[in-house]
């Protein structure tokens, strides 16, 4: 058999050749585009099962919540293990699969078997499957900060004798950087394809901006007025209605009742009780500001308080690329002039690039000592 394969190659030099090359080309083309990794997916398909429950307890999510779901879980198709957490409020649970199965068709035996256990479970308590992700998928951590006043002062320095600060703007407050990582950063990383998750934390109080409603119990007693009356004010005046339409002519108008509370002043204007003469407005029991949420974490990059974006990404997909995308991304954003983003505080790529340094430098050593070698015994 080898003898042929020779004799063959020998009788047809040029079509061996034009193999050869064909071979180089194809092989070397695939080599350039093949993703580089180096932490595969270590983790069978799996299913994670995210339920806030606010006001609960470990243990009381652990009962109300953990065990229901483990038990309906347990013995679905394909599943292999069921594990859970309960926390203050949350409860987490992952659910995997066999190796090898699909992950849609696993998330659609998740999703049936939820529907079966919905009934069981304390009022308002929903839960939700998390977004595919894999155990390995957080590819980089971007830190946003705000400019010191000390470097502001450096970098805002007049250059010569009369000339004024370019800085005009006001100061980007924790609270503004929040939402600036929310609704806009965030936002637009959650755009790039093969970006499972992005998720944010840190900023004043470690939470989102809320509008608050500080109830003043003295106030409440004076005017006669429950608390109960406030929530349910709240919670019932916030909407839109419709009175249908209004025919002139050709035309039709449609007719809307506009409830919602698009500002601070709708809401400090909002009648708490109406049965009374003047009726009883929100700013006389409370006084409504913005602020942040009841504090659960913090964030920092080199000392300084920080909003920080964990960047998650989908089974898959080539860390590298996806990576250098969220950098374009960040540099096509047009944010405030103090306020700074580090894309440097933790990136796989970094480390697969290091990997793959490596890798090359090991291959050199050895080419060079297979050359020594050959040369001192031939």
């Amino acid at each position: 058999m080898l003898n042929t394969i020779i004799r063959f190659s020998l009788r047809h030099p040029m079509l061996i050749l034009a193999m050869a090359v064909l071979l180089l080309v194809v092989g070397g083309r695939e080599a350039t585009q093949l993703p580089i990794d180096v932490f595969p997916d270590l983790n069978r398909p799996r299913v994670v099962i995210i339920t806030e429950a606010p006001g609960l307890a470990p243990e009381e999510v652990e009962t109300l919540i953990n065990i229901p779901l483990e038990s309906v879980l347990n013995g679905a198709t394909g599943v292999e293990d069921v594990r859970s957490s309960a926390g203050i409020g949350i409860s987490v649970i992952f659910v995997e699969f066999a190796w090898g199965t699909n992950i849609y068709i696993d998330r659609q035996v998740v999703n049936e078997r939820l529907d079966l256990v919905s009934d069981r479970l304390p009022p308002g308590v929903q839960p939700r499957p998390g977004p595919i992700s894999s155990i390995m998928g957080q590819i980089i951590m971007i830190g946003m900060h705000l400019e010191q006043p000390s470097d502001a002062a450096e970098s805002d320095a007049p250059a010569a004798a009369g000339e004024t600060s370019r800085r005009t703007s006001p100061r980007t407050t924790m609270l503004e950087l929040r939402e600036m990582a929310d609704w806009v950063v965030r936002r637009r990383l959650l755009n790039i394809k093969g970006i499972a998750q992005v998720f944010s934390m840190g900023g004043e109080g470690g939470g989102q901006r809320q509008v608050q409603v500080l109830v003043n119990p003295d106030q409440l007693r004076r005017v006669g007025v429950t608390l109960h009356q406030v929530e349910m004010a709240l919670g019932e005046s916030n909407e839109n209605a419709t009175g249908g339409y209004v025919e002139l002519g050709s035309r039709r108008l449609l007719v809307r009742s506009l409830g919602r509370i698009e500002s601070i002043e709708d809401l400090q204007s909002l009648v708490v009780d109406g049965r009374r003469s003047p009726p009883v407005l929100l700013h006389q029991v409370a006084r409504v500001v913005n602020g942040p949420e009841i504090p659960m974490g913090t964030a920092a990059v080199n000392g300084r308080e920080a909003v920080m974006l964990m960047v998650v990404k989908q089974p898959g997909a080539d860390t590298r690329v996806l990576t250098s995308e969220v950098l374009e991304a960040l540099d096509e954003l047009q944010l405030p002039e103090d306020v700074r983003v580090n894309p440097n505080v933790y990136r796989m790529d970094q480390f697969i690039d290091r990997a793959i340094d490596n890798v090359l430098e090991a291959l050199r050593d050895g080419g060079i000592l297979v050359v020594v070698v050959l040369f001192v015994f031939l």
